[in-house]
């Protein structure tokens, strides 16, 4: 069934199902039936309507009581703000004053120290979920989403990758990230799936045998690292994979286990997914049902979701213009087509450097012939006075010797692509919660290092 909102998702599990486990969670585990789901969502959401607040930031630990804040806050009209529970303390009162929050989720002692940051408050935030990008080639912005769009995304992935009410989908992603929100909670809420919270990167390597999913969401780094760990549990049938480049070896390693392995294409601006597959090749993906793709001349993607699609970044319409227009967003990803109309997802624009010729630079495929060149160091390209510099991690190193190595992968360059210089550094390279190159923090890094 589709449902337009959180109060009409969680209602009608509660008329329909009442009895019937909605959330699992903690050692016991506990049970929360889709009955008292409702009943306790919605006694928190009086509470809210009388404390006066207008926007709630939640620092989301995956927790049950997280989650029935999150939706007793949003029943409630308030405007709320899914943040990562790691996020540095001196980082929190710029995201609180930027998102005008004036309630804070959090342990009580950290509340009551950033109550000087929680000054701001909204007049117009009913149904509004804010996300932030994972600012993979630019600072994070929060992504204005609503209930309505986020249900809508999981009513996508439930016609795409159907579950049952006999199905337990395991939710390990953090809830601040929305493939985490969509995927790993409200698509099995949708199906009447139960949903078993997971108990954080702790219990990474004991979850799965704790809960016996049937069905679980994960990064491509986690994928790895259960599968190393060989942690997954005979009754898991069902690996919905996102949000990051995943290597072939990787969901082969994962479907010669017998598992069914599905790739997804989607961006926190879509509520999540816009394309999953279905059938074959998991890198070959179907189109969700309301959604829109064609590609651009230069092979970029361009979607419509009318019914998923963000409202805009936070308080910031000029990049929202640049980026959404007309209904349609240019995500900066690179595909193609295949003969049988599934997506392929061949690159990203801003995967690439514009040297001084003019000539562009896909710095994936490049990165990955150095990085063998020198047996799997931690690398990346970036640009200085218009050339590429090689970054490497570590103490600096005989520059002779590396460039002897990376001669064979020189001699196949134009020169003007050819390494002007190989910088140092000591901290590792800049990335995302979910493993991804952060472009935009490496460059400002090297621009310090002048």
């Amino acid at each position: 069934m589709r449902f337009t909102s959180f109060a009409h998702l969680l209602s009608h599990l509660a008329g329909t199902a009442p009895e019937r486990p909605a959330l699992l969670f903690g050692a016991g585990p506990g049970c929360c039936s889709c009955g008292e789901l409702w009943q306790r969502v919605s006694e928190q959401a009086e509470l809210w309507r009388r404390s006066g607040k207008t926007c709630l930031a939640v620092l989301c630990d995956g927790s049950f009581d997280c989650v029935t804040t999150i939706f007793a806050a949003n029943l409630a009209g308030l405007q709320v703000v899914l943040l990562d529970e790691n996020t540095p303390d001196e980082r929190l009162p710029q995201l609180l004053t930027y998102t005008d929050a004036d309630a804070l989720w959090s342990d009580e002692d950290l509340a009551d120290e950033l109550a000087s940051s929680l000054t701001g408050g909204v007049s117009d935030g009913a149904g509004r979920i804010l996300f932030f990008t994972s600012g993979t080639t630019e600072a994070a912005k929060a992504v204005v989403l609503t209930d309505r769009s986020l249900c809508a995304s999981a009513w996508n992935g439930g016609e795409m990758l159907p579950l049952s009410p006999e199905d337990r989908l395991l939710c390990m992603l953090p809830l601040n990230h929305v493939f985490g929100f969509v995927c790993g909670l409200l698509w099995g809420l949708t199906c009447g799936a139960a949903v078993a919270l997971g108990r954080g990167a702790r219990h990474y390597t004991d979850d799965l045998i704790h809960f016996r999913p049937t069905a679980v969401s994960l990064v491509p780094a986690l994928l790895g690292f259960l599968l190393t760990k060989g942690k997954l549990n005979e009754e898991l049938r069902l690996v919905l994979v996102g949000a990051g480049d995943c290597p072939p070896a990787l969901l082969a390693l994962a479907a010669g286990r017998g598992l069914r392995v599905s790739f997804g294409y989607g961006l926190t601006e879509t509520s999540s997914g816009v394309a999953i597959s279905v059938r074959g090749n998991p890198f070959a993906m179907e189109l969700c049902p309301e959604d829109e793709i064609r590609l651009a001349e230069d092979g970029e993607i361009l979607i419509q979701a009318p019914t998923c699609m963000m409202e805009g970044y936070y308080k910031k319409p000029e990049d929202t213009a640049a980026i959404l227009q007309s209904g349609v967003l240019h995500t900066g990803d690179l595909g193609r087509f295949d003969e049988d109309g599934r997506l392929h997802i061949t690159g990203r624009k801003k995967e690439m450097l514009v040297l001084a010729d003019g000539t562009k630079l896909y710095l994936p495929e490049y990165e990955a012939e150095l990085a063998a060149a020198l047996d799997g160091r931690e690398l990346a390209l970036a640009l200085r006075e218009g050339r590429p510099v090689l970054v490497l991690r570590g103490p600096e190193q005989d520059r002779h010797e590396l460039l002897r190595r990376l001669a064979p992968v020189m001699a196949n360059r134009p020169r003007g692509q050819q390494l002007r210089d190989i910088l140092f550094i000591d901290e590792p390279l800049p990335r995302t919660a979910t493993g991804k190159l952060q472009r935009w923090a490496l460059q400002k890094r090297l621009e310090e290092l002048k």
